[in-house]
């Protein structure tokens, strides 16, 4: 009877088909699901965890992102959501609301409802959750179906699909499919980045310190969790106890951080690197804060402290299975509760210090399925697709008012983050001022840029598009690893399914060109500029043609008088006097 039961569920599983698959439902799989859902297809989105959303509904309460005119589409409807969600729930001048900071700093419990909003109202799409997998398969080099386990059940399911999206943080279906990838760090010599391989950088500076010899190697920047904790108290989960495997040992260095005033007040305040005056000064300075509505903060590990004990504990998790996955997870989150329980009770710690750290506890209306605690790791890398193309440093950089970033005529989404990594290796001895691989937000050197298709696609296979763990280098990976830009890629994917299916063609051969005409008509940013925005009546089309070389600059100057530039592109009476901005308007209505 149990054999007929396998038997049967087995080919129920095996018949399930879809238009598209999204394996993955990070906010770029949502963005992937619900693009490809609006465009009219039907979806499958799988999620190996209980909730979909990502690091952005897990603990990231704040959107980073440095150039908010840079990412538009389904991403800045998801913040102008929860914009309104703040303003309806408690009042336009509310305190709440005002925090929200029109949206882009949220509660990770509602941001998980908006993603669960914004899928439940697309009938297409059907969400899978608690899916493990296991193979992919393939008729020559085409993704075909892949196979999952229901974690609940242990049973197999088969999905099939005429386009597959990973929009996993990890590759998983692309390298189960046998798609080429990278993992760790490439040379300085490989793509001529200055940021490559090993480093050792002065925060402060941005100098090289001694040790640093772009050599490549393996190893990937930490993985952390980030908590939403609170100073309600009557919403307070406070750690009565430290947790298994607790080792006061670990933290000691923070110690030698504080007493050294590496723990003191930033040189230059900046807003986003999570400086939160309070406990400047302090051991709490362990932590970075930022405020979030009702009364809670986004919480990161501050990896700037030579005592950040983070890294190294994740080097096997990219091509882990799940069971260790789990292992790994299960001690980064012990490490950080014991973290947050030393800063509170141990006796080295000052009792001022200790009296500040106890103003903070876990939210206990947050993850409360999980004991107050993230669901997601914070996993900032793992593998990285070998595709069309490779991101890199010369792609994401350029001399500030010396022109523009490198031109993509295939661009579907623009980035902006600064490069950004965390350590990759614990404190060395001889090494006193940073730890290694740690880049803190190179402003000076990244320019917002644009993102070009390529990346999505892989080299050899056919049938699968790559949204979040796409084809760049360490150092490029470490600007695009952002939730806003990995939504822009996620609805560029699902835009591009659509068009792979309604032509009968491979991912690798969509029309990019109309690719980018629908993704500017829903919204999205190809190209930025420091003068347009959404209100300039040539807004698509001078995007559309940033991506052609039309202009050296980020200044479009749309409103200037046209003069002897573009004569190719349409006819024209020499004494016609017509704006930039209206003549490219013109000529990209008439799709010149």
């Amino acid at each position: 009877m149990m054999l007929l039961l396998l038997v049967l569920t087995w080919r129920l599983s095996a018949a399930q088909s879809f238009d598209v698959v999204v394996y993955g439902g990070t906010p770029g799989g949502v963005a992937a699901a619900v693009s490809a859902a609006r465009m009219g297809h039907s979806v499958a989105l799988l999620e190996y965890h209980n909730h979909l959303g990502g690091m952005s509904a897990s603990g990231l309460g704040k959107s980073d992102i440095e150039t908010k005119e840079a990412i538009g589409g389904l991403f800045r409807e998801f913040v102008e959501r929860m914009h309104r969600y703040y303003v309806a729930r408690y009042g336009a001048g509310s305190s709440n609301a005002k925090l929200s900071r029109e949206g882009y700093y949220y509660e990770p419990s509602v941001a998980g409802h908006m993603f669960d909003v914004m899928v439940a109202e697309q009938p297409r799409i059907q969400v899978l959750k608690r899916r493990l997998l296991v193979s992919a398969a393939r008729q020559g080099n085409r993704v075909t179906s892949i196979r999952v386990r229901n974690r609940d059940t242990s049973m197999p399911e088969d999905y099939s699909a005429q386009v597959f999206i990973d929009a996993t943080y990890e590759g998983d279906l692309y390298a189960s499919a046998g798609a080429a990838y990278r993992l760790g760090r490439e040379s300085r010599a490989e793509f001529n980045e200055l940021h490559a391989g090993v480093v050792y950088q002065d925060h402060e500076t941005r100098t090289f310190l001694a040790g640093t010899t772009g050599q490549g190697d393996k190893r990937i920047q930490a993985y952390t969790f980030r908590l939403c904790m609170t100073t309600n108290a009557a919403n307070s989960r406070v750690l009565d106890a430290p947790p298994p495997d607790y080792d006061r040992t670990r933290y000691l260095a923070y110690l030698d951080d504080w007493k050294a005033g590496r723990l003191a007040p930033p040189k230059v305040m900046k807003e986003g690197l999570g400086y939160y005056a309070p406990t400047f000064g302090t051991l709490v300075r362990a932590l970075s804060m930022a405020d979030l509505p009702n009364g809670k903060l986004d919480i990161n590990m501050n990896p700037r402290p030579l005592g950040f004990p983070f890294a190294e504990l994740n080097y096997d998790y990219p091509e882990a299975d799940w069971d260790r996955r789990e292992q790994i997870t299960t001690t980064i989150r012990n490490v950080t509760l014991g973290l947050i329980y030393f800063l509170q009770n141990d006796a080295a710690v000052p009792p001022d210090h200790r009296k500040l750290a106890r103003q903070f506890h876990l939210a206990k209306d947050e993850f409360t399925d999980n004991q107050n605690f993230p669901w997601q790791l914070y996993v900032r890398e793992a593998r990285r697709l070998k595709g069309l193309y490779t991101l890199s440093e010369a792609d994401v950089t350029a001399p500030e008012n010396l022109g523009r970033t490198r031109v993509h005529a295939d661009s579907i989404a623009a980035g902006e983050f600064p490069i950004d990594s965390f350590p990759t290796r614990r404190r060395e001895p001889g090494h006193d001022v940073a730890l290694e691989g740690y880049l803190l937000m190179l402003d000076r050197f990244t320019r917002p840029y644009q993102i070009p298709y390529r990346i999505m696609i892989p080299e050899q296979v056919d049938g699968v598009i790559v949204p979040v763990a796409a084809s760049t280098t360490h150092v490029a990976y470490s600007t695009i690893r952002l939730e806003p830009t990995w939504m822009a890629l996620g609805q560029a994917a699902g835009v591009a399914a659509h068009l792979a299916i309604t032509a009968k063609v491979q991912p690798r051969n969509v029309d990019t060109d109309r690719l980018q005409r629908e993704l500017l008509r829903q919204g999205q940013v190809i190209t930025y500029f420091r003068d347009i925005d959404r209100t300039d009546p040539a807004y698509a089309a001078i995007q559309y043609y940033g991506t052609k070389g039309l202009f050296p600059t980020y200044e479009s100057r749309s409103r200037a008088l046209l003069g002897n530039e573009w004569m190719g592109l349409l006819p024209r009476s020499s004494n016609e006097r017509i704006t930039r901005g209206e003549f490219l308007r013109r000529a990209y209505e008439r799709g010149r």
